[in-house]
């Protein structure tokens, strides 16, 4: 018999190897910028192969795990994602470093869907409080992977750490494949195909999946140039060590994992479509600090209100869907996390190009007119649901 606090924890440790997937590439990059003569608009190119990857992962995931459990596809998962680090740490050809960006995105996208779905599945009444403390794992993930070269960078090389956390992600799998889980929710291929059409017609979903696919962009952009940003414009003409580059980074993630720990609380007392709007307004004034930053303090402060403005959207919005579709879950995560890394995918690559031409400066900019473009479609959600809650229709 399973036990649902075992599950969850299951998905937390899931989680957190997902926070050292997402952060990899971002806070290995000057690493590989030097080793192989990148440019920015390289650097772009490798970034949005994380998302193709965590595309292709997020893909599979959903259909494989409504039919056929989850037990299988985390320990795989975890398994790939360790086998991408050690190509990453051990690589000597660019391409060698591609594949392995490839196959740490695939197991991560199998990851961030599968835990988020398994948790949401244990957490039935409370799925909103259950998928933000989902996130604080994220957050501890992220923060591990730039935390950990920014301690040890000072003892060992830098590709003798990452192999390092390539090794915990022994961990998770062990963990998954000694616990028992449910059984699969659906018998037949028939019911899987069935719930594609009521996903695409149902206005929730689909508001959800654009307002992701902006929230994506804007988290994996963050996260994967936040470092570039402090090296050549926060502390330009300054010391360039490591640890302070590393630093930034550390704080959008590390506001990030507090604000989400918080959130955990906070939904249990405010309604969440209150909570998710004030997120945005902290997300904006954070982009704007940095816009107007003229210290290395500024910039710091800057990011902290960029992670924490950033934290409530995913869990949140992932709650909705969770509520809308429990017998579809894993499906429904599955469709709304592709739409969710193409978004991530398109940001990414086309702020590489933005940053080779324009420079890396404009990231605020662009950040800000996300953020525009994600309350539009988050007041949108809210006003939906709202509108039919009233009415009694969800």
């Amino acid at each position: 018999m399973y036990r649902k606090n075992l599950l969850f924890t299951a998905a937390c440790l899931g989680m957190l190897l997902f926070g050292i997937v997402f952060l990899s590439v971002g806070a290995s990059s000057n690493m590989l910028a030097e080793r192989f003569q990148l440019d920015n608009n390289s650097i772009g190119t490798l970034t949005a192969l994380l998302p193709l990857g965590i595309l292709a992962g997020s893909l599979v995931f959903g259909p494989i795990v409504d039919r056929f459990g989850y037990r299988w596809m985390l320990v795989a998962a975890s398994l790939i994602v360790g086998g991408g680090l050690e190509c990453i740490a051990f690589a000597t050809d660019k391409s060698v470093v591609q594949l392995g960006v490839a196959l740490i995105g695939f197991g991560g996208g199998v990851l961030n869907g599968a835990t988020n779905a398994l948790a949401a599945d244990v957490s039935e009444g409370e799925r909103g409080a259950k998928l933000s403390l989902l996130g604080v794992f994220f957050g501890l993930g992220a923060v591990s992977m730039p935390g950990a070269i920014a301690l040890l960078s000072r003892v060992f090389p830098l590709h003798q750490i990452i192999a390092g956390v390539g090794a915990v992600t022994l961990l998770p799998a062990a963990f998954s494949w000694s616990i028992q889980f449910p059984p699969a929710k659906q018998r037949s291929e028939s019911a899987l195909w069935n719930a594609v059409p009521a996903l695409l017609g149902d206005a929730v979903f689909l508001l959800a999946a654009l307002a992701l696919a902006i929230q994506s962009g804007m988290e994996g952009m963050s996260n994967d140039w936040m470092t570039r940003y402090f090296k050549q414009v926060t502390l330009s003409g300054h010391a360039t060590e490591e640890w302070r580059i590393q630093l930034g980074l550390i704080s959008l993630t590390g506001a990030m994992m507090l604000a989400r720990l918080a959130l955990s609380q906070l939904l249990k007392a405010f309604d969440s479509r209150l909570v998710l709007l004030s997120s945005l307004g902290v997300a904006a004034v954070g982009e704007f600090t940095l816009l107007n930053s003229s210290s290395y303090a500024a910039a710091l402060c800057a990011a902290l209100l960029i992670g924490g403005g950033l934290a409530a959207i995913f869990p949140i919005v992932l709650s909705y869907v969770g509520d809308r579709f429990p017998q579809e879950s894993g499906t429904a995560f599955s469709a709304i996390f592709v739409a969710a890394l193409l978004g991530n995918m398109a940001i990414n690559k086309s702020f590489g190009y933005v940053a080779q031409i324009h420079g890396i400066e404009q990231y605020a900019k662009v950040m800000l007119g996300c953020l525009a473009c994600s309350a539009v479609l988050l007041g949108g959600l809210v006003s939906f649901l709202k509108r039919h809650s009233d009415t009694g229709e969800l």
